[in-house]
């Protein structure tokens, strides 16, 4: 009879202790922060999506399970509505990567009041009481790759391709001219636009066109489209500025990198929900917020490169310099 008793209490203690930890791996699961990101390109692009993603995984990294994520990558714009209602339905947190995403990211927070939206690479313009536009700046750094661009250049011209012909993108591409005319006032600027971030075939011809008149270092705003101008740069020994990300020293195409940081903003979104102090709004990043959040690299520059180049983002910052929004 003791023996039945003692049993019976074993059963029922690890009952117990079973049910204690599952509840608190249910009350774990309740408490995290559940982020949905909308990464509408490739995250292996090189580009705006990779930074993004690699600074989600950052924040995966830095809270573990305080935060439970559900990504959806490589969509149409045509299905943006519904990736992102997709995301509003099961997340507390829902963050829209690159510029592309605000018309939709704008029309569904409409319909779910109690989430928040962050956009990254978000303009100023539209607002709602739960959406946070987060400005990369990207016209700001372009100004300090085509000073890079200038300084790098041996035949005296230099190429910008672009995705979308939109607003910011077209700026940047104005900024990286004007950068490049403050070092070199004489320098040849050809400026395209393919009307997608994707089209390897487009920005390959774009960029040709552009060394057959003699560019010989490049820049861009595409996503799986810098593939064409790689090609092409490769094809034609010439070189290009990177993009988002220092990766000096992986590939010899590139000779120099802007940071523009997407997967900062990726992570500042998520930290500032965590912490309950995110905000609605428009915030500008740029070169105010430092240099995780933007700067610029030589691969290998000089001393004298170095220094041309922070007195340059000095100059923007104190408004020495004026630039273009976007």
């Amino acid at each position: 009879m003791l023996s039945r008793r003692l049993v019976l209490r074993g059963v029922l203690l690890a009952s117990a202790i079973a049910f204690s930890a599952t509840s608190v791996l249910t009350a774990r699961a309740a408490d995290a922060l559940k982020v949905g990101i909308l990464v509408p390109g490739s995250k292996s692009d090189k580009g705006w999506m990779e930074s993004s993603y690699d600074g989600l995984m950052a924040a995966e990294k830095k809270y573990g399970d305080k935060i439970k994520v559900q990504m959806i990558e490589n969509i149409n714009y045509a299905d943006m509505d519904q990736a992102l209602t997709n995301l509003a339905t099961k997340n507390d947190l829902v963050i829209g990567v690159g510029g592309q995403t605000q018309a939709s990211v704008y029309k569904i927070a409409k319909r779910f009041p109690k989430v928040h939206f962050s956009i990254v690479g978000g303009n100023e313009g539209e607002s709602a009481p739960n959406v946070a536009g987060y400005d990369v700046k990207q016209a700001e750094i372009a100004y300090v790759a085509g000073a890079a661009a200038a300084m790098l250049s041996k035949n005296g011209a230099i190429s910008y391709v672009g995705g979308m012909e939109i607003p910011s993108i077209v700026n940047a591409g104005k900024e990286f001219g004007k950068g490049a005319k403050s070092v070199n006032a004489s320098i040849k600027y050809f400026e395209n636009y393919t009307g997608d971030f994707d089209d390897v075939a487009k920005s390959k011809e774009a960029t040709l066109a552009a060394i057959a008149q003699g560019a010989d270092v490049h820049y861009h705003i595409l996503n799986l489209g810098l593939r064409g101008m790689e090609q092409a740069a490769k094809d034609k020994s010439t070189h290009i500025i990177g993009s988002y990300t220092d990766r000096c020293g992986t590939d010899p195409l590139y000779v120099a990198y802007s940071i523009t940081g997407t997967g900062y903003q990726v992570q500042y979104a998520i930290d500032e929900a965590v912490k309950g102090t995110w905000k609605a709004g428009y915030k500008e990043f740029g070169l105010k917020m430092g240099p995780q959040a933007s700067g610029m690299v030589i691969c290998g520059g000089t001393a004298e490169q170095k220094a041309k180049l922070d007195a340059i983002m000095k100059d923007i910052q104190a408004g020495k310099i004026s630039v273009l929004k976007g």
